[in-house]
């Protein structure tokens, strides 16, 4: 009992979540405290209720994200307001969150090609206002010269990532939501001092809240020590306010400038399956060499600028010095929850409205906005064929009860949902009429779209969006497709649970 009161005590999540939760509670016991002592402090609480409801009436929020808050605030309208003005969407928070570094548009001239924009409105005009849309709002262009490989597990990209960095002669850059000691890290991190300690740049960038479970506190001091330039992302305080909420999700490795991995597989054993938590963990990832490193180069830099406030100098010696004959064009890509733009999703949506053929996604959570809705179904009711692949092992109950209340809706409308019987699929991708396809981090959720730093690579021709097509025809081979016999068992009481939980979709 002793031990196991120790292992809890040890674990961050859990004190930070107590922590959280007292200072809740604490909040909640003095303002009702004050009101019954006071009236003129029940009236002011009452009145910045009012104001914040008429606040986010007014505000240009998307409407899911604002409803769930309303009714919260109405509900409890002594301490509603109160708790919006500490965890909401308001410009003190923003600015909060803001108060550091601007992201700033990059610079490729120092890239050993230009940009190929133009050349892909010549051959696939009908990608061409998608791709010049992530250009305008995440400034990162489309490339050719770009070889691509396609991983769909995650063993074969760990196989990839240790031999790119066994390669590394000058840099090596890697930002990570999760890092957990054990056979996948331990083995990177072999690598990475030796590479260091022959003269190799080495910097290590994690989420805080990502490891919260994962690493000692005081980690990246360890790492320093090895010789590893490591920072730990927006530190995780247990103090009630909205910018905890921006985690840095992304995925990417860099090495050289040359070749660069993106995709769902964070640095943890369960996503090689050496570890086994949730049956088989399917996930999948890109390798690219070649000019299109150049964006994740730059995306990598970027947030370590954000991170750390120091501009980083002479960033074209970070370019790709290497030039490769691939056989499409790749855009990779950032999303940002510090301004008004949600890139990942209209990068998904674009995809969506431009369908003739069939759209493929797969996505771990499944929570989505009106706007995602009415594509999707708007898409299966003009014939396209629509398909959707979740897990059939949650890692996150609640989660996943909320993921399963938008099937029905889905499925009536013509889509076709299926669940990955072997166990948890992580993988986060979309693929359209053997010419387009994203890899990325983004789940197709309101953290993901909204309030995480998230990244992936659009991918336009080539044979490449043809081995995700068909990886995904076999995954759908191993999974169940969601039909009339399954809605029919399905207990009512689930039924009317998950529908309440889907009003606080957002806030999950």
């Amino acid at each position: 009992m002793l031990k196991r009161l120790q292992r809890l005590l040890s674990d961050r999540r859990v004190v930070g979540g107590a922590l959280l939760l007292i200072q809740a509670g604490a909040m909640i016991w003095l303002v009702n405290f004050l009101s019954w002592r006071w009236m003129w402090v029940y009236r002011v609480c009452i009145i910045l209720s009012a104001i914040m409801v008429i606040w986010l009436i007014r505000k240009y929020d998307n409407p899911a994200y604002k409803v769930p808050w309303i009714v919260l605030i109405l509900l409890f309208p002594i301490f509603g307001g109160i708790f919006y003005l500490f965890w909401g969407n308001t410009p003190f928070n923003r600015a909060r969150a803001r108060h550091r570094q601007t992201l700033q548009h990059p610079d490729f001239s120092g890239a050993p090609v230009p940009p190929a924009s133009e050349a892909l409105s010549a051959s696939l005009p009908r990608h061409t206002r998608g791709a010049r849309y992530i250009e305008n709002e995440s400034a990162m262009p489309v490339w050719s010269d770009t070889v691509t490989n396609y991983y769909p597990v995650g063993e074969k990209q760990f196989a990839a990532m240790c031999e790119a960095l066994e390669q590394a002669e000058r840099f090596i850059f890697m930002e990570y939501f999760i890092i957990e000691e054990g056979k996948m890290w331990n083995t990177l991190l072999d690598i990475l001092v030796r590479k260091a300690r022959a003269g190799v740049e080495v910097r290590v960038l994690y989420d805080d809240a990502g490891c919260l479970a994962t690493l000692p506190h005081g980690y990246e001091t360890y790492l320093r020590g090895l010789g590893i330039r490591a920072l730990r992302f927006n530190q995780f305080i247990p103090t009630l306010n909205t910018y905890l909420n921006n985690r840095d999700h992304r995925k990417i490795c860099v090495v050289d400038g040359n070749v660069g991995f993106m995709g769902g597989i964070n640095l943890a054993d369960e996503y090689i399956n050496v570890k086994v938590r949730f049956g088989h963990w399917k996930d999948t990832g890109l390798r690219l060499a070649g000019a299109g490193v150049a964006n994740m180069t730059e995306m990598f830099l970027q947030m370590w600028e954000y991170a750390t406030k120091e501009h980083v100098c002479d960033r074209a010696r970070y370019m790709p010095t290497e030039v490769r004959c691939g056989d499409g064009y790749v855009q990779p890509f950032y999303d940002s929850p510090l301004d008004d733009r949600n890139v990942g999703e209209t990068a998904y949506m674009h995809i969506i409205n431009r369908a003739q053929r069939y759209v493929y996604i797969t996505t771990p959570y499944l929570i989505l906005d009106n706007e995602m809705i009415t594509a999707l179904t708007v898409a299966a009711q003009s014939g396209v064929d629509v398909r959707i692949i979740t897990p059939g092992i949650p890692d996150k109950k609640l989660v996943y009860l909320v993921t399963r209340s938008y099937y029905l809706q889905l499925q009536r409308a013509g889509v076709k949902i299926y669940e990955y019987r072997p166990g948890f699929l992580h993988a986060k991708m979309i693929v359209s009429d053997d010419d387009v396809a994203i890899v990325g981090t983004m789940n197709m959720d309101f953290r993901s779209f909204f309030l995480h730093f998230e990244c992936g690579t659009l991918l336009y021709g080539g044979e490449t969006i043809t081995e995700i097509r068909d990886d995904i025809f076999e995954t759908i081979g191993m999974s169940r497709e969601i039909d009339a016999d399954w809605f029919r068992g399905v207990p009512w009481i689930t039924s009317i649970c998950a529908s309440v939980l889907r009003l606080f979709a957002p806030m999950l």
